[in-house]
C-alpha cells in the first residue's frame, strides 16, 4: 500500500483524484483462468487427431456423437456452447492463429506457476519463478495490489483447483482469502450449500494429489460471491490441464464442456444481481499452451512446441463486441494486470508490468 501511495504522489494524483477522473463502467472484475486449455480447441472444437468413437463413456453417449461435426464452427458450438452464443456476440475473443491472431506467453518456462505469475502480475520472471514448487510468490499480484486500496481493502477473493493458489497469491503476505487444492470454506457464517459442499469434498477426493475436481473450486466460489458480494474475483479451474497429462481426451472434453457451463452460470448471476449488473468485466484466458500430435498433447513446457499458444476471452460494459478476433495481432496474458487496473479507473503501480489490452478498454 505504501508503495502505490508514493507512486501515485509522485504522479501528483491521490487514490480518490484518479477515483474521480474515472471513466470507465466498471466496478468489478472476474478474472477467470483454465489450466492448459489449448486455443485449438477454442476455436476448432473437439480436435480429429484425438477424439474417436471408443465408447470409453458409453453412458453418456460417444465422444463423437457429443462433440463431433465436419464444420469446426458447429464442433466448438457443441464444446462450448456459452462461449460461442452469448460470449462471442456481447464479447471478444483472441487467438485464432488462423486468422494472424495471436496470443502468446512471454515467459519461458512455458507451465503453470510462471504462467500465473505472469497473468497475475503483468511481467514473466523465469530467474524466480521457474518451478511449481509451494513456495511463495516474491512478486506482488494484481489481486494484492487491489487488496491495498481502500475501495478493495477485504473485497478480494481467489479460488482455485490445485494446491499451489495460495503460494502464487501469497496468501501470508497479501492477506487475500485463497480456497485452493482441498481447503474447505471456512467461518461462522456458512450457508448451508458451502456446508454441504465442505462435506463432499471430504467424500470425492478426485484422482489427484494436490488438484481437486473443478466443481468444488467453482461452487465455493459461486457461494462465496454470493454471500460476500467481493468486487475482484479471481477464479482458476484445472481439471483439462490434469486429464490432458493423463492422456484422457473425453474426460479433457468434457471438462472443458463443463468449464463453458460454469462461466454461463458466473455471467448469468453477474447479470441478474444489481450489484454486478452491466458494471463488472470478465476476462477469461489460460497459463499455457500444450503439444499439438498425439506424442506431445499431454505435456506442455519449453522443450514442447506450441506451449506458448494461448488465448484470451473478455466481456463487460466497456469491452467492445468483437466477437472472434479476425484480424492479425498480438496480445500477451501478461497485459492483463495492467488492463483490469485501467478498467477500475487506476495506474498500475508496477511500471515494468505490459501494456494494457485497448479492444478491452473503452
Amino acid at each position: 500500500m505504501k508503495k502505490i501511495a508514493f507512486l501515485l504522489i509522485a504522479m501528483g494524483l491521490s487514490y480518490h483524484t484518479l477515483q474521480a477522473q474515472k471513466t470507465t463502467q466498471t466496478e468489478n472484475i472476474f478474472l477467470i483462468t483454465v489450466d492448459g486449455l489449448r486455443w485449438q480447441e477454442i476455436f476448432l472444437g473437439a480436435d480429429s487427431l484425438f477424439v474417436d468413437d471408443t465408447g470409453m463413456i458409453e453412458k453418456q453417449g460417444s465422444l463423437l456423437e457429443a462433440f463431433w461435426d465436419p464444420n469446426p464452427l458447429k464442433r466448438r458450438q457443441m464444446l462450448m456452447p456459452f462461449t460461442w452464443s452469448i460470449l462471442a456476440k456481447q464479447g471478444q475473443l483472441h487467438g485464432n492463429r488462423a486468422f494472424g491472431n495471436h496470443v502468446d506467453m512471454r515467459n519461458n518456462m512455458l507451465f503453470s506457476y510462471p504462467g500465473y505469475n505472469e497473468i497475475l502480475t503483468g511481467v514473466p520472471d523465469d530467474e524466480r519463478i521457474n518451478s511449481n514448487s509451494k513456495t511463495n510468490n516474491p512478486n506482488t499480484t494484481l489481486l494484492e495490489h487491489l487488496q491495498g486500496l481502500p475501495d478493495f481493502k477485504g473485497k478480494v477473493l481467489a479460488f482455485g483447483s490445485w494446491d499451489v493458489f495460495p503460494y502464487i497469491v501469497n496468501e501470508d503476505r497479501s492477506g487475500i482469502p485463497v480456497n485452493a487444492g482441498f481447503d474447505r470454506a471456512k467461518g461462522p457464517h456458512l450457508s448451508e450449500s458451502e456446508r454441504i459442499i465442505n462435506s463432499l469434498q471430504q467424500e470425492i477426493r478426485g484422482p489427484w494429489e494436490g488438484v481437486r475436481l473443478d466443481p468444488f473450486t467453482h461452487h465455493y466460489a459461486l457461494e462465496a460471491v454470493k454471500r460476500q458480494a467481493p468486487k475482484v474475483v479471481f477464479i482458476a479451474y484445472g481439471e483439462p490441464d490434469d486429464w490432458a497429462h493423463d492422456n484422457r481426451y473425453d474426460e479433457y472434453l468434457h471438462s472443458i464442456k463443463q468449464f463453458d457451463a460454469y462461466l454461463m452460470e458466473l455471467w448469468d448471476y453477474i447479470q441478474s444481481t444489481p450489484a454486478y449488473q452491466d458494471k463488472t468485466t470478465m476476462i477469461v484466458t489460460t497459463d499455457h499452451g500444450r503439444g499439438i500430435d498425439k506424442s506431445t498433447w499431454t505435456g506442455h513446457g519449453s522443450g514442447i512446441p506450441r506451449s506458448r499458444e494461448a488465448w484470451i476471452a473478455a466481456i463487460g460494459p466497456d469491452s467492445q463486441a468483437l466477437g472472434e478476433v479476425k484480424e492479425a495481432g498480438q496480445l500477451y496474458p501478461a497485459m492483463i494486470a495492467r488492463t483490469v487496473f485501467q478498467l477500475l479507473g487506476l495506474t498500475y503501480p508496477n511500471e515494468q508490468a505490459d501494456t494494457a489490452i485497448a479492444e478491452i478498454l473503452p
